[in-house]
This record gives C-alpha cells, sequence and structure tokens, in this order.
C-alpha cells in the first residue's frame, strides 16, 4: 500500500486546530481526510507533523497517508485542491518512503509568531496587533536565554499531563521586518500553548512590564504567570518541518 506525503498551507483561522476529533468534523486534517477520501474512492486519514491549536495557521505542514490507489503527486495535488475549502491548499504531493511518517520521523519543527505594531485591514487574523510601543532590543535579549534543554513547565498548557516538560530548543530569533516583530523558534518537539506563552513574555518585556531578566527566572522556576500573557492563536504558524536526508526525497 504505497505511503503518500503532502506539504500544506492553511489558514487555521476557522478551524478547531489540526487534529481530527470525535464532537467536530471541522478541522483541518477532517477536511482533507474528506477530500482524500473522495479523491481516492477509499477511506483515508492523515496525519501531521504540528498538530496545530485552533487558529493557528501554516505555512509548510507536512502530512502523510496511505492508500490502496496508485496517482502521480500531480494528480494528488490537483485532486485534493479541487476538493478543498479555499483556506487550505496542497503545495506539494509526493509517494514516500513505505515507513515514512510525518510526525515521528521529523527532527524539528519551526514555529514562526507574528506581531504587528499597527492595526492592520488585511491581516486581522494573521498577526497578534500589539498597541503599546514594542522595544524589540529588549525582546530580542531576553529571547536568548531560550536556546538549549530546560524545563518549559511553566509555558504549557496542562504540564502535569506531560510524560515530560523538558525541551531542547535549537533556536530563538526575534526579527523587525517593516512593522512587524517575528519571533521564530525551532525545536524538536513543542507543548501544548508554549510557542504562545514565550511570545506573550517576550512581548511583557519588549512593553516594559516584565525586565529581561524575568524569562530566565521562568525558565528556572514553575511558575503560573505565562499562563495570563498567553499569546492569541491569529499571529502563529508552523513555519517548516526538517526531516533527516532519508525523507527529504
Amino acid at each position: 500500500m504505497p505511503t503518500y506525503r503532502l506539504t500544506l498551507e492553511y489558514e487555521g483561522t476557522r478551524y478547531r486546530g489540526w487534529q481530527s476529533q470525535k464532537n467536530t468534523s471541522h478541522t483541518v486534517a477532517g477536511a482533507i481526510d474528506r477530500a482524500a477520501s473522495a479523491l481516492f474512492g477509499e477511506e483515508i486519514r492523515v496525519q501531521g507533523a504540528g498538530r496545530t491549536d485552533a487558529g493557528v495557521h501554516a505555512f509548510a505542514q507536512i502530512a502523510h497517508f496511505r492508500a490502496r490507489t496508485i496517482l502521480s503527486g500531480e494528480e494528488i495535488r490537483y485532486g485534493l485542491n479541487d476538493r478543498l475549502p479555499f483556506d487550505i491548499n496542497v503545495l506539494e504531493a509526493a509517494q514516500a518512503p513505505d515507513r515514512f511518517h510525518a510526525r515521528h520521523d521529523a527532527v524539528s519543527r519551526t514555529y514562526l509568531y507574528r506581531v504587528s505594531r499597527r492595526r492592520t485591514a488585511f491581516e486581522k487574523r494573521l498577526v497578534w496587533w500589539v498597541r503599546d510601543e514594542l522595544d524589540a532590543g529588549k525582546m530580542r535579549l531576553a529571547a536568548a536565554s531560550i536556546p538549549g534543554r530546560h524545563d518549559f513547565g511553566s509555558f504549557c498548557e496542562n504540564p502535569e499531563g506531560q510524560s515530560s516538560t523538558v525541551v531542547v530548543v535549537e533556536s530563538c530569533r526575534v526579527d523587525e521586518i517593516d512593522e512587524k516583530i517575528l519571533v521564530r523558534v525551532t525545536a524538536s518537539h513543542f507543548l501544548w500553548k508554549m510557542v504562545r506563552r514565550l511570545t506573550g513574555v517576550l512581548v511583557e518585556i519588549g512593553r516594559g512590564a516584565l525586565d529581561p531578566v524575568s524569562l530566565e527566572r521562568l525558565l528556572a522556576e514553575r511558575s503560573r504567570e505565562p499562563a495570563r500573557w498567553t499569546a492569541p492563536p491569529s499571529g502563529l504558524f508552523l513555519e517548516s518541518v526538517e526531516y533527516a536526508a532519508l525523507h527529504r526525497d
């Protein structure tokens, strides 16, 4: 049974997240399942590399599925896009190695959070507009303490329900482009709401409500404070997923 790999972009505003759920069919994976099942004429279930939450978007989500029917990548891409809603788009489709798994084989994921410094008529659903003046330099200084191996229990929803809250973050960058501040975090995996809470704390530092060293303290000891500063889902994107060389083709 062939294994197929998809690269997808989507706006998550209208969806209850990526993952298919028993109590709702209005998820990104659910929409792809329905489109793929109609295209292949059999029941299809996709699995994604990142389980983005309600309202979160993706520039390049990776997913895989298995089907009995053999189709070319272009047949799959055009066939799915003809059947998908306007806010989900297949960028690439191809047959993958039989044992390829979009989530288990991923070696790192990068999430991008977009903060807007001004009110926007066109991107309200794709940014977090912060009205206060932000000092990106202070945010950048604080972000330098994020890379490394840390217990991110303070930045996780329901840490007690996690097998571990320790994550190794490869990098965290704060960049300024035009009137946006971009927070980009790369790690092997992420905890529930982790990037949104890291961004929320960085914004508090940028607006002067917290000192840059506060982030180091929150990484060193458990606290419920970051939950109060959770950034909204609108500005968060799964930007990319990396795999070992074996799975790049």
